[in-house]
């Protein structure tokens, strides 16, 4: 029961939850397959932010505010279209569920934003966003392994 507990506690619980999931994508292998399917989408918020500001505020300062919002709408519209995707394509998973794992999914690349603010080889940054691009298709692929056919899977993430 976990309307009496105190606000602490729920703030704590959430928080293990949420790093156990930004976890279960840093090293997919050590986690199972079926625990991001306990959706929350606190974690997927507070990448997606963190993201958006990472990016906004590398942007000029003509345009930051720009870039924060674009990038959060694609995060958030991505999603969007890649859930209903899955869904037209067969998958057994609810809305929020996929979009949790998508949500989670960008970790690898809040990272990589993040080192590249102070990296400012082109072709470094460029290495390093495709390993973490490559990094999030193989944990959400580990998420969407099951819900459809084996030979659907590759559409799903498309």
């Amino acid at each position: 029961d976990t309307l009496d507990e105190p606000i602490y506690a729920m703030i704590g619980r959430d928080l293990k939850g949420i790093g156990r999931k930004i976890a279960i994508v840093a090293v997919p292998w050590l986690g199972r397959e079926n625990e991001l399917k306990d959706w929350d989408l606190w974690g997927p918020l507070v990448l997606c932010l963190f993201l958006a500001m990472v990016m906004g505020g590398a942007a000029e300062s003509s345009q930051q505010g720009i870039v924060f919002s674009a990038v959060f709408m694609l995060v958030w519209a991505g999603s969007a279209i890649t859930t209903i995707n899955a869904k037209f394509l067969g998958a057994h998973l609810s809305f929020f569920q996929t979009v949790c794992v998508m949500g989670y999914c960008i970790a690898p690349m809040c990272v990589a934003a993040f080192v590249c603010l102070f990296v400012e080889l082109w072709y470094v940054r460029f290495i390093m966003v495709i390993i973490t691009w490559m990094w999030s298709v193989y944990a959400s692929m580990r998420f969407f392994r099951g819900s459809v056919r084996a030979e659907r899977e590759m559409l799903v993430i498309y």
